[in-house]
This record gives C-alpha cells, sequence and structure tokens, in this order.
C-alpha cells in the first residue's frame, strides 16, 4: 500500500512511498537490536559529536526542510523554518548536557546503607519506537529522537502517514551526521502494523505523540507487553483573563497561542476564559485582531494562517462549529469554510457555548477559539479545570496572590503566567488525565528511557 505526500494547499498528490512488509519490518528492528549492542557502549562525547554534526546539517538546510514541512503539513513558512532551528536548538541542548544529567547519583553516606559505594546508574533501555503525529513533523520527533539516541538507545520511527518526506529526511541527516547504520531508522508503516513492532521482544519502550484513542491502544499493547511508554495526548488548555491583566498584550498572545501552527497544536490555547470586568473590552481587541488574520498560501510570507493539514481535519473542525451554532452558539468571527482547493478553514471565535455541545468536551484541532465569561477566579478555575485534558494552561494576571492560585490549583501539566505555553528544551514537557503521562525535554525527558540502576558495593 502507498503511504503518499498531498499538499493540503492544493489537495494535490506530489509524491508517494510503499509500506514495508511485515518481513522487512522485522528485518529492520533486528538491525536495530544488533546496532544497539555495540552503540550503548559509546561515550557521551562521541555521541555528542555526532549530535552536533546533526545539528549542523538542520541549520545549514533550515530552509529546505521548512519548505518540505510546508508542502507536506500547510504549516506557513516561516514557523517551519522556525521549528527546523528548534531541532538543532534541542539536539544541542542534549549533546552538550546528556553527561550531566545521566551522571552517577553516589549515595552521600554510603555506610547508613552498610556500604563502601553506593550510587544510581542511568543505563539505556535498547530500541525505542516512536510514533509521532504530522502537526510538528520534525520538532516533535526531535524531543524524542536527540535524548534517546544521547543515552545510548537506538530509534525506530513510525510517522504520521501524511509526512513521509519529513520521515525521510530525520533519518537521512541522522546518517549524514555520521551516527552508525540502524542508529535511527524510519519505518514506512501503516498504524495497523505497529502493534507488530510494539510486541517484538527486541523493541524496549515506545513513545507516543497524538490521539488520545491511538495512546490508549499503544498503552495497552506495551502494558500487555510489561513496556516502558511516554505518551503526550491531547489538549484544551484553558487561556483565563483577570481584570489586572495587559488586555492589549493578553489579546495580541491569544491570537498567537490559537493560531500557531494553523491552530493545530495541542498545546494551543482552545479556551478562553474571561472575567466579566474586561470581558467586553477583550472580546473586542481579540475578535479585531482574530478577524484581520490573513489566510492564504503558506508558501507567502504575508500569509498568517494556511490550509489545516488534511481533509478529514477541516471536517471535524468545521462538524464542531457547525453542531454548536445548530444548538445555540454564536460566531463572532469566521465560522465558514471557504470555496476553493485546499483545506483552509478561518479564524474564528464562538460564544454562547453550553456545556451539552460536542465544542465544549472535544479538542478543536484548527483556529478556532471559544470564548466564556466568568465572574471571579473560583468560576475561572472551575470552567478551566472542566475537562478531561490536562496538558498545558494560561493565565493573565498581575495579582502575584492570584498567580499563585492559577499555578496551585490549574489541572494541567504545566502552567504559563502571562505568557503562551511553549516547549523548551530546558523545560519538563507533559501533561495529566486523559492528555497523557511521562515528560519530555529538560533532564526528564532523558531519563525516561533509562533504567535507573542501584549500585550497591560492599
Amino acid at each position: 500500500m502507498a503511504i503518499a505526500t498531498i499538499n493540503p494547499a492544493t489537495g494535490e498528490t506530489v509524491g508517494t512511498c510503499t509500506e514495508l512488509s511485515e518481513a522487512e519490518v522485522h528485518e529492520k528492528i533486528g538491525v536495530a537490536y544488533d546496532r544497539w549492542l555495540g552503540y550503548r557502549a559509546t561515550g557521551f562525547g562521541e555521541r555528542a559529536e555526532l549530535m552536533r554534526a546533526c545539528a549542523d546539517l538542520f541549520e545549514k538546510e533550515a530552509d529546505a526542510v521548512a519548505r518540505l514541512m510546508t508542502t507536506e503539513m500547510g504549516k506557513t513558512l516561516a514557523e517551519a523554518r522556525g521549528e527546523a532551528l528548534k531541532c538543532a536548538r534541542g539536539m544541542r541542548y542534549y549533546a552538550d548536557h546528556a553527561a550531566e544529567f545521566l551522571a552517577d547519583e553516589p549515595l552521600a553516606d554510603p555506610s547508613a546503607v552498610g556500604a563502601r559505594r553506593a550510587l544510581g546508574r542511568y543505563q539505556p533501555l535498547g530500541v525505542v519506537l516512536a510514533v509521532m503525529p504530522w502537526n510538528f513533523p520534525m520538532w516533535q520527533v526531535m524531543r524524542f529522537a536527540a535524548p534517546a539516541l544521547m543515552a545510548g538507545n537506538v530509534g525506530l520511527l513510525k510517522h504520521a502517514s501524511n509526512v513521509p518526506r519529513c520521515a525521510g529526511y530525520l533519518e537521512d541527516v541522522f546518517r549524514r551526521g555520521g551516527f552508525p547504520e540502524g542508529c535511527f531508522q524510519w519505518l514506512p508503516i501503516s498504524a495497523g502494523q505497529v502493534e507488530q513492532v510494539l510486541r517484538d521482544p527486541r523493541v524496549a519502550a515506545a513513545t507516543l505523540t497524538g490521539s488520545e484513542p491511538a495512546g490508549r491502544a499503544v498503552a495497552a499493547i506495551c502494558g500487555d507487553e510489561v513496556k516502558r511508554t511516554v505518551l503526550e495526548l491531547g489538549g484544551s488548555d484553558p487561556f483565563v483573563v483577570m481584570p489586572s491583566a495587559d488586555l492589549d498584550r493578553a489579546a495580541e498572545t491569544a491570537v498567537r497561542a490559537r493560531v500557531q501552527n494553523n491552530g493545530q497544536s495541542c498545546i494551543a490555547a482552545k479556551r478562553f476564559i474571561v472575567h466579566t470586568a474586561v470581558h467586553d473590552a477583550f472580546t473586542e481587541k481579540f475578535v479585531a485582531r482574530m478577524r484581520a488574520l490573513r489566510v492564504g498560501d503558506p508558501f507567502d510570507p504575508s500569509t498568517d494562517v494556511g490550509p489545516l493539514a488534511t481533509e478529514q481535519g477541516r471536517a471535524e473542525v468545521g462538524e464542531l462549529v457547525d453542531e454548536a451554532v445548530a444548538a445555540g452558539a454564536t460566531v463572532l468571527c469566521g465560522g465558514r469554510r471557504p470555496d476553493g482547493p485546499g483545506w483552509f478553514y478561518p479564524p474564528t471565535v464562538i460564544t454562547d457555548i453550553t456545556r451539552d455541545m460536542r465544542i465544549f468536551a472535544e479538542e478543536v484541532f484548527g483556529p478556532v477559539a471559544s470564548l466564556y465569561r466568568v465572574a471571579d477566579i473560583e468560576e475561572a478555575l472551575e470552567l478551566a479545570n472542566a475537562t478531561t485534558f490536562g496538558l498545558g494552561a494560561n493565565a493573565w494576571t498581575d495579582d502575584e496572590a492570584e498567580q499563585e492560585r492559577f499555578v496551585a490549583d490549574l489541572c494541567a501539566g504545566q502552567v504559563f503566567v502571562n505568557g503562551m505555553t511553549v516547549s523548551y528544551p530546558e523545560l519538563p514537557f507533559g501533561g495529566v488525565r486523559r492528555s497523557g503521562y511521562g515528560r519530555e525535554l529538560a533532564a526528564h525527558g532523558i531519563r525516561e528511557f533509562c533504567n535507573l540502576k542501584t549500585v550497591w558495593v560492599a
């Protein structure tokens, strides 16, 4: 069966590749496992040299990599170039810090446990399968690949089926950067073939970023096989605005937080919860800015919002909005799919949402903002936490007591105060509730796929 690249701005197929057979998958797993047996013994210095060489390639080829991403999934060229450079930054971060993050952890007083020497030692697990999404086709993979390879693991990538050229580039860049053959391999396989890989005894662990159903399926298989997993699933992040907030900054940031990546980001702000004292003023500023955004060709530098990545994705966004409007919600801007080729959807603000509407409970993976009015901080927190998700959250207030309250009581893996949620190599990233478990990035991300071995010497 062919895996196709379809340009979301035009709907045209621009290339295909062929899925691997069951035998070919088995062979690639064998190559990965055999490579790991030797690669795990390399030192941090050698791995870091290779990782920095790959970062050099990303920086040198950033423009070409950006065009690849924009063609396959439709993000604007500027955002795509920024993603390529962010990959290089993440690679350099782990090249610089892996040895520190995975250094032995000696017990200060080993005699307390009857030993001459006692410590914890981090060691790689082996072959790790990454099941990755299309929305950040380079950065999301790098959040796994850079720490995993620096820890001494090897990687297998099952990428989203609509970004095969991005997947091929990633395999190629690690090869050209000097990593031994088999350290990082792309598996052009269907979702139905993932179980074969997960159940192979040579595969030690898995990481997945994607939908809740996909996460459940991978977690169930790995649970049955007793294999470690990290899951980063959906999000319906709140963006709370209180009376003391700088409304101009909040409204400007709210637009970026909602339409980043054409609205297709798990950590994009999706529910805008505004105190009644500033609701009308914020709404006026926010809607005016959303309405002014230019939708169009993602290769055009003047474009603010490109197409959604898939035809099905646009249909799902449109259904959520249309159903809400039919049930009594009000569209303040956008809300109508344009005619013509490509899978475009306009920046949209919708309000008068009730809890029985699907749009209240489900993640909207497109440039649609849900707007709510609340009377006080208690109602704001209740509404912000009235979701099954818990990935990120934003709170806008200059009141320090309110800031501490939001940090303490927002149910999320990360809380950003007076700013939008962003993933940084230096900070742990992940969610709670049905947004998943485990952490990427920072020291925690590299330790996820290591065995912390206790060493006791008499």
